[in-house]
């Protein structure tokens, strides 16, 4: 077996943005937490904080900075509401954006729950050399991100076109 053909773990941090929920009501975190960690991912560290885009950019920003930390899966604050700042806290600290994952999932999405995909903000990108992916707030949109996209995409042996 090659180098290539080989499982890497990563070290993953979980963020969930919610005005409402506790880390006991979290279930869209949990999820995720369970998800990584059943694919043979290490969880870092789980957060929950609420939707101030100057709290989630110090964390996001502390974790990124973390050599550590290969990667940071955040649920919450991506839709429409007044509240919901986590693009406008976190895109500036990418380095590049990943487009085709917010595209692909609002498509994908589009299959489950119709036209309500086009209120997703969801997004992925690279900073530091580490991964970034914001979810909505939904069990659901998590499970359908992770099932269609994510853990191909957290494993090394998916390789690039």
């Amino acid at each position: 077996m090659t180098a290539q053909d080989q499982f890497v773990p990563l070290s993953l941090c979980v963020l969930t943005v919610s005005d409402t929920r506790t880390l006991a009501e979290d279930s869209s975190g949990q999820f995720l937490v369970d998800a990584l960690t059943a694919a043979g991912h290490h969880l870092h560290e789980r957060k929950l904080l609420r939707d101030d885009r100057y709290a989630i950019r110090a964390q996001v920003a502390a974790w990124i900075a973390d050599p550590a930390v290969h990667g940071v899966l955040i649920t919450g604050g991506t839709g429409f509401t007044g509240r919901d700042s986590t693009p406008e806290a976190v895109l500036p600290l990418l380095d590049k954006e990943m487009p085709g994952f917010g595209e692909l999932f609002r498509a994908i999405s589009f299959e489950e729950i119709g036209t309500s995909s086009l209120q997703s903000r969801a997004f992925a990108g690279l900073s530091n050399q580490a991964f970034v992916f914001a979810l909505p707030g939904s069990t659901s949109a998590c499970r359908t991100a992770w099932e269609k996209l994510l853990r191909a995409q957290l494993d090394a042996r998916t390789r690039p076109c």
